[in-house]
Order: C-alpha cells, then structure tokens, then sequence
C-alpha cells in the first residue's frame, strides 16, 4: 500500500510538470520509476499504458477550449504511433542489463536538454505558411522512437520544434502535441504488450501513476498560472540529469573520487542554467511590460493624427 501511494505522488508530480511545460509526463515518471528500482522495459511500458488515460483526458481538455490543430495532429500521431511501436519492440527485445544504461541516457540527454532549452528565451521563427507533411512526419516518427526507447521524449522532442518553426500558436502546439500522445502512448503500449506479454505492465503500478495524474490534472491548470515554466524547466531538467547520471555511474562500475567529481560539474551546471532561466524570465517580463507601456503611448499618437486628417 505504501508503494502504491509513492507510486501515486510519483504520477501526481509528473502530471504537474506536464501541466505547466506541456511536457515531461513519461520523462520524470519513468526517471522516478528507474530510480525506485522499476526494470527499464517494465517502466516504459506501464508509463505508457498509464499515458493513455492521462493524455486522452488532456487532449479533451484542449479540444474543448479550441487548442487543437487537427491537421497537425494527424500528420504527426500516425507517424509517432509508428516510431513508438518499434521503439517499444527494441527495448522489448534486450536485456534489463543493456536496457537500463540505454534508458537512463536518453533520459539524461533529454534532461540536458530542458536545462538548455528552458536556460534561454525560446526564439521562435516567424515564417509563414503551414507545417508541411515532410517536417511533421519525420519529426513523428523520431519523437516516437525516443519516447517508448527512453520511457519519455514525445512532448521534449515535439513541442520545441514546433514551437521554433514560428508557423503555430503556442497553445495549439501544446494541444496538438498532447492529443496527438494518446496514439503514440496506445502504439506503444501495443508494442510492449507483443514483446513482453501482459505480465510485462505492472498494473498497479498502471493505476496508481493514473490516478495520480487525474488528481493533479486540475491542479496543474492552476499551476501554469503561477509557476514560472521558465524556472519549473530548468529545475526539472537537473533533477532528471543528475538521477540519470547515477545509473550510469553505477553501469560503467566508476568508483573512487569520479562520482563526487561528476555530481559536482553537474550539479555546478544546474546553478547555472537556474541561474540563466532567472536571468531570460526578467527579460522576458521586462520586455513584455515596456511593450505594455508603449501600446497605450501609440494609440494615443494615432489618434491626434486621425484628428488631423479629419479636419
């Protein structure tokens, strides 16, 4: 019982950092899981099986208040659902022993990645015209790949370059990518279900990471009105870079003075990047309030000159 509630703080807390990135749901549940002990295969898949439920409630969610682009979703959940499923049978099909180094470092990566990515303000491309076919699909098919081979990587993977190609709202990406995650969660909890049998789902596992996740699915609505995402990012990525580091660590059989001199360069670069996420957040405000000054300034020069012209 004690497990299963630990369990269920684990997908509370990862619903609550999905909720206020748009990402991250299967990259801090499954780095919690490994952490616990969970066999990598075992992970990825009940996170995935779990996922089905969360993001098919998420998905509605954005549906209704009009965040979804369909023609987006389509082009990239068949894709997706594809990359997913083989990379659900690859993890399948190797040992714990070899899959947990795998894992552990694609996650790690990814981990690097939000430290990066949330360190600096996003510079998005405004170009014009819609997202073709030729970048969604390939771009489906990799985060598909990753997220089942890593146990999370759809939302990391997918919504940034979205977001930088500057051709789509943010929120309709966010919506978009989420309703798109119920096909590629499904693919891939088919893909583990044929290499590893339904004893490979911990299902209470499956039940208390739902059950988590619905409860805080409100209360991560509230969260993204409150929290910084610029500041959640950066602190979820070292969290996920130094847990990951640990299985490596301990994979590569490093012991002496190298551990304490890894978990000190990383965690010296968590400073930073924390740091720097502070730093682009004042930025970003400072910005966004003297563009709030000068709107009323320039109504008030225009409207003189209308004057003007009518006399």
């Amino acid at each position: 019982m004690r497990k299963l509630l630990v369990l269920a703080l684990v997908g509370l807390a990862a619903q609550l950092v999905d909720g206020a990135l748009g990402m991250a749901y299967g990259l801090t549940s499954s780095t919690l899981l490994l952490f616990a002990g969970v066999a990598p295969a075992a992970a990825s898949a009940s996170v995935h099986l779990a996922e089905v439920g969360t993001t098919l409630a998420a998905g509605v969610s954005h549906w209704r208040f009009g965040n979804v682009d369909w023609r987006v979703v389509s082009r990239i959940a068949l894709p997706g659902a594809v990359g997913a499923f083989a990379g659900a049978t690859f993890l399948s099909s190797i040992s714990t022993e070899a899959a947990a180094p795998w894992m552990a470092a694609i996650l790690c990566a990814l981990g690097a990645y939000l430290l990066v990515r949330f360190s600096r303000p996003l510079r998005a491309n405004r170009a014009a015209g819609r997202l073709r076919g030729r970048f969604l699909a390939p771009l489906g098919l990799v985060a598909g790949f990753v997220d089942a081979t890593g146990g999370g990587g759809w939302g990391p993977v997918a919504t940034p370059a979205l977001l930088v190609s500057g051709r789509l709202a943010p929120r309709k990406v966010i919506g978009s990518v989420d309703t798109a995650e119920v096909v590629v969660a499904g693919a891939a909890s088919v893909g583990f279900l044929i290499g590893l049998g339904a004893e490979g789902f911990l299902l209470p596992t499956v039940a208390a990471l739902l059950l988590g996740g619905l409860v805080a699915a409100p209360i991560a609505a509230w969260l993204v009105r409150i929290v910084p995402a610029q500041l959640l990012g950066a602190a979820i990525g070292g969290v996920i870079v130094l847990t990951n580091a640990r299985i490596l660590l301990r994979a590569g059989e490093l012991g002496g003075p190298v551990p304490s001199l890894v978990y000190t360069v990383l965690g010296a670069g968590w400073l930073v990047a924390l740091g720097l996420a502070g730093r682009a957040l004042r930025r970003t405000r400072r910005a966004a309030a003297l563009a709030a000054q000068a709107a009323p300034a320039g109504r008030e020069e225009r409207q003189p000159l209308a004057a003007a012209v009518e006399v």
